[in-house]
């Protein structure tokens, strides 16, 4: 059997955000599991803790090519049996590009194909195998939560059975947004969430120096701690132990469903919005609006943070509902999304039959 040759194309930075990157590494991790070769194409620019992880993981890092033309010849360059697309930012074109070249396309996409002509496309967002999301029928779509794309350390800590309600006085809240925080949700929550006046031991990851510097002009209530900490390999742990996480409604709602964690989640991007809507209508976490709202002057703004509080107060009080959030969320993502990527892209290539 040959060596499967991969290269994975995506940015990351601190105003793009990491999330293209994090579920590229994902899948990454997965071909090399199975002897394959993978290499990223693309920039991680600032963003330290991102491409330690690269490193971490033996997977070199060449300039990201941003025509067909460059993306065909970098396959060529570097012999690659497949390429994995991951951008709103890339020529469309460059995807049938590659078809055309011989080499297995498959475009990783949130709702939009944008028009790209790939092998296979992968909307790993809730509701997208129910056709309300990607609009392919032709039988190259891996669609909806079952294809959700986790990291190893999310897998390795997915714990054998959703929560119990477990009643605490004063909870573990953990607040992230994304690894660099790229629309400064971070403040804008964790005043919220003082401003609920429950007792809680909060701990906010800070991706970026000016989130810290806000978070350091916030005082906590009477009960209240606050501890921000950098971005973290260690995440999972941390989500592990938190009897309630908040989160943007990102790449990082599949991490939290996966392990079972009570999650509220807000929605900090349009790009975001339909696949909010979903998780929040069937009860896969608890919603706390739009990161615009909250963030707003005025009544508009008001009007948001307090409906945002009463959710996170009755969260905060209630320990059957964290529990309920916790066992629909695990019960939807199990996993092993990524292993059924790998094996329809390895399908496609040949490589497997070889």
């Amino acid at each position: 059997m040959s060596t499967p040759r991969i290269g994975l194309r995506c940015d990351a930075g601190p105003r793009r955000g990491v999330g293209h990157l994090v579920r590229c590494l994902a899948l990454g991790e997965e071909f090399l599991a199975r002897g394959a070769t993978v290499e990223l194409f693309g920039t991680v620019e600032r963003v330290g803790w991102a491409a330690a992880q690269l490193t971490a993981r033996g997977i070199p890092l060449h300039p990201g090519p941003d025509t067909p033309d460059g993306l065909v010849e970098a396959a060529r360059t570097h012999r690659l049996d497949a390429m994995v697309l991951d951008s709103y930012d890339l020529d469309p074109a460059g995807a049938g590009a590659l078809r055309a070249a011989g080499v297995t396309t498959l475009a990783i996409v949130d709702g939009d194909t944008r028009g790209q002509d790939a092998d296979l496309y992968l909307d790993q967002n809730f509701g997208a195998d129910t056709g309300t999301g990607t609009g392919t029928a032709d039988g190259r779509l891996l669609a909806g939560t079952r294809y959700a794309l986790l990291r190893d350390a999310v897998i390795a800590a997915r714990p054998p059975a959703p929560r119990e309600a477990t009643s605490v006085g004063r909870p573990r809240v953990l607040a992230f947004f994304g690894g660099t925080d790229a629309v400064g949700a971070a403040p804008v929550l964790t005043r919220v969430l003082l401003g609920t006046g429950h007792p809680m031991e909060l701990t906010v990851v800070v991706g970026r120096p000016e989130i810290e510097a806000e978070l350091e002009e916030v005082t906590p209530g009477r009960g209240q701690t606050l501890h921000p900490v950098p971005p973290t390999d260690g995440l999972p742990a941390l989500i592990g132990a938190a009897d309630l996480v908040v989160s943007a409604a990102g790449t990082s709602t599949w991490e939290l469903c996966c392990l079972g964690a009570p999650s509220a989640l807000v929605c900090v991007v349009d790009n975001q919005r339909a696949s909010y809507r979903r998780v929040v209508a069937h009860g896969l976490a608890a919603g706390l609006g739009e990161l615009p709202e909250l963030a707003a002057a005025g009544v508009t703004g008001r009007t948001a943070r307090a409906a945002a509080a009463r959710t996170l107060r009755g969260l905060l009080t209630s320990p059957r509902r964290r529990a309920a959030l916790s066992a629909r969320g695990w019960a939807t993502v199990d996993g092993q999304g990524r292993a059924r990527v790998a094996d329809a892209v390895l399908t496609r290539t040949g490589v497997l039959n070889r």
